[in-house]
């Protein structure tokens, strides 16, 4: 047993993996266990990760069988945890050396199922930094309060938890981006309490982001708002129909984010992806609940849930169109 478990999803990140591996080897914490799952990398990520679990029996490697994404590579890991509480690194991020120890206080003092860490930002480009600010001036919050701030990430997602929470809810797969979000999200909404801790958390941003790429990928977010609500309606909870109209409510706005995103980068699509991402748009629009969406919201120009795709095309070009007129 220990007392946290790091899980650490690798995919062709050499160039920045020792630097992450250095800071789980320096933990104050040393009651850790470190498994590090290699997604069928093609550089030499996975002759560095040999090298670290030869020197140190906390690490452990794991290889995917095919390069499977990010949540079916951490849930390999998930299956050999053995942490009290568990939490997840990117290769190319690092955590600083008291961080997990920080969490840990946090969460023992405060009683808590979930701690947040302190995250700060590290552009790569120029090398500066910033604290990421959270959208609360609580020091706690109940599982609800921490699930509505992480919708759109007034709260971020990146915690420490106990490890039960990971165990009832694995790492959403359905989608090779955004879906693993959804395990975020449901761990608070499970959690009785989320507490901040001051363990830090470096984050590290660059161009080659799979998220920042202008890519078909960008509209797997609608997808994961479904496995989202799927998530939720399956779920036991006190007040679920008010849970579910907020969460239908943030999916109709990612869904008007999305086509905005589609509207901006129109023409870096090929003529077969348009057809795609035209087909998603119409699935998406016939199974938004409009019922759920209040007046306060749909009654906004550019933002009633039109079901037909065309006519949604027409109200939202007319308010793009409004938008860039009056410099939004």
């Amino acid at each position: 047993m220990a007392k946290v478990t790091v899980l650490t999803a690798v995919y062709n990140a050499e160039r920045y993996l020792r630097q992450c591996l250095d800071s789980l080897r320096n933990q104050t914490l040393t009651d850790c266990q470190f498994i590090c799952i290699d997604d069928c990398s093609t550089d030499a990520s996975s002759v560095v990760l040999q090298e670290y679990a030869q020197a140190d029996k906390r690490f452990r490697m794991l290889r995917t069988p095919v390069n499977s994404g990010l949540a079916k590579a951490r849930n390999l890991g998930l299956q050999f945890a053995q942490g009290d509480y568990v939490t997840t690194l990117d290769a190319d991020d690092w955590l600083a050396p008291d961080a997990l120890e920080r969490a840990c206080e946090a969460l023992e003092r405060g009683r808590a199922q979930c701690a947040v860490l302190e995250l700060v930002e590290h552009y790569e480009e120029d090398g500066h930094e910033e604290v990421y600010s959270i959208r609360s001036a609580k020091q706690e919050w109940s599982g609800e309060e921490a699930f509505r701030l992480s919708l759109d990430w007034s709260l971020h997602g990146l915690y420490v938890a106990e490890r039960a929470l990971y165990e009832r809810f694995p790492f959403d797969d359905t989608c090779r981006l955004y879906s693993d979000e959804n395990t975020t999200r449901l761990h608070y909404l499970y959690s009785e309490k989320v507490v901040r801790c001051s363990g830090r958390y470096y984050y590290r941003k660059h161009a080659s982001s799979m998220t920042m790429a202008c890519s078909v990928c960008r509209f797997d977010s609608m997808l994961a708002n479904v496995s989202m609500k799927r998530h939720l309606e399956a779920l036991s909870l006190a007040d679920k129909q008010a849970v579910l109209d907020f969460y239908e409510c943030h999916r109709w706005l990612n869904l008007v984010d999305c086509y905005w995103y589609y509207h901006q980068h129109h023409d870096a699509f090929k003529a077969e992806e348009h057809q795609e991402i035209q087909v998603l748009f119409q699935q998406m629009l016939l199974g938004i609940e409009r019922q759920r969406i209040p007046w306060s919201l749909k009654g906004k120009f550019g933002y009633y849930p039109f079901r037909f795709y065309r006519v949604f095309c027409v109200c939202e070009g007319l308010y793009f169109r409004l938008r860039k007129w009056l410099g939004r």
